[in-house]
C-alpha cells in the first residue's frame, strides 16, 4: 500500500520551511533605463523573470501616468512578466480599496516611482494599500523604490532638507516612512545633489538611526533588513555617529554642527555590509557593466530544446 504522507528529515518528522527571504532594492534615483540597466534588470530577476508579477506604484510622480507608462515599457523591454499592473491611490481615501489591495496581495515585485516622498507619506503609509505592501515584503517579493521610493521605505524619512557638505542644525526634517527598514534612515541623489550635510546633520541628532546615502543609479539591495550589498554604478554611503561627540543639542538653528568620530563607510558594487555589526562583510572588484553586457547576450541567445541535434561549431 503506497503512503500518502509527505517527504520527512529522517526521523518522522517532515522538513522545516524553508525561511522567507525578504528584499529591499532601494535605488538612489535616476537609474538608466535605455541603456543596459544594470538596476533595474537586478529588480526584474529578484521579481521573477518573465514568470514576475510586477506592480507599479507611480503615486509620487506628478505624472503618474506617463511614469506608469514608462516603467511598463523598461520592464517589457527588460524581459519581465508580460501583465505589469499600475497601483496609483491618487488620495489617502482611494487607497482603501480592495482591487488596489488584491493587485499587490498577487505582486512578486512591487516598485514605487520617484517624485514627491510627501506624496507616498499622505497617500500609502498606514492605509491598506500600504498594508498590502507589508505583507507582499514579508512573504517575499521584491519591494523597490526610486528616489522618493527610496525614502519612504524607511520608519523615518527626510521629507524637507538644504543640501551642501557642512551638517547644519535643523537643516532637515523627518516625516514618518512606510517602516520596511527599522534603525536606518535613507537618502538619495546622494553625491548628486551633495546630500551629506543633511544625512550627516539627521544622524548627528538621532545617532541611534544609521545614514543610508545612495548615489544616482545605484542601489542598495538589503537582505532580512541587514545584509546590504551594492548595484550599480555608483556607491552607497553609510554614516554612523553612534560614537561621535556634537553639539547638536546646543547648536542654533542653521549653525554648523560639530561632528567628531562618526564614522563613514563608502561602499561600490561587489561590497556587502551589515548593518547590524556595522562593519563590512566582504568585498569583491566587479565591472557591472561587463557582467550586464554578458547576462543581456544570454537573455538575447535562442533557447536550444533538450531533444534537439546541436551541429558542430565551424
Amino acid at each position: 500500500m503506497l503512503s500518502t504522507a509527505g517527504p520527512t528529515d529522517g526521523a518522522g518528522m517532515p522538513p522545516a520551511p524553508r525561511p522567507v527571504r525578504r528584499t529591499l532594492l532601494i535605488i538612489g534615483g535616476a537609474e538608466d533605463k535605455l541603456g543596459r540597466s544594470v538596476v533595474l534588470r537586478r529588480f526584474v530577476r529578484l521579481a521573477g523573470g518573465r514568470s514576475s508579477r510586477i506592480v507599479v506604484i507611480p503615486t509620487a510622480s506628478s505624472f503618474s501616468a506617463e511614469a506608469a507608462a514608462l516603467y511598463r515599457t523598461v520592464f517589457a523591454r527588460l524581459k519581465a512578466g508580460p501583465d505589469v499592473q499600475i497601483v496609483h491611490p491618487p488620495t489617502r481615501a482611494a487607497a482603501s480599496s480592495p482591487e488596489l489591495v488584491a493587485t499587490i496581495d498577487a505582486a512578486t515585485g512591487v516598485f514605487m516611482t520617484g517624485g514627491s516622498q510627501l506624496k507616498l507619506s499622505q497617500n500609502v503609509v498606514g492605509t491598506p494599500v500600504g498594508d498590502a505592501i507589508h505583507r507582499a515584503y514579508r512573504r517575499g517579493a521584491v519591494i523597490a523604490g526610486t528616489s522618493a521610493g527610496a525614502s519612504i521605505m524607511s520608519q523615518f524619512m527626510i521629507s524637507l532638507g538644504d543640501e551642501g557638505i557642512t551638517p547644519r542644525q535643523r537643516s532637515s526634517q523627518l516625516s514618518a516612512g512606510l517602516g520596511l527598514l527599522t534603525g536606518v534612515v535613507v537618502d538619495q541623489h546622494f553625491d548628486q545633489r551633495g546630500r551629506y550635510g543633511r544625512l550627516l546633520s539627521i544622524v548627528a541628532n538621532s545617532p541611534s538611526l544609521l545614514g543610508v546615502g545612495i548615489d544616482e543609479n545605484t542601489a542598495a539591495e538589503i537582505r532580512d533588513e541587514r545584509l546590504l550589498s551594492v548595484v550599480g554604478a555608483g556607491a552607497v554611503f553609510v554614516l554612523d555617529a553612534r560614537e561621535a561627540v556634537t553639539d547638536a543639542p546646543e547648536a542654533r538653528r542653521g549653525a554648523p554642527l560639530l561632528v567628531s568620530g562618526a564614522k563613514v563607510h563608502t561602499l561600490p558594487t561587489g561590497a556587502t555590509f551589515d548593518l547590524d555589526s556595522v562593519s563590512l562583510v566582504r568585498f569583491v572588484e566587479r565591472h557591472p557593466d561587463i557582467e550586464v553586457a554578458v547576462v543581456a547576450a544570454k537573455d538575447r541567445a535562442p533557447m536550444v530544446p533538450a531533444h534537439a541535434t546541436v551541429p558542430p561549431s565551424a
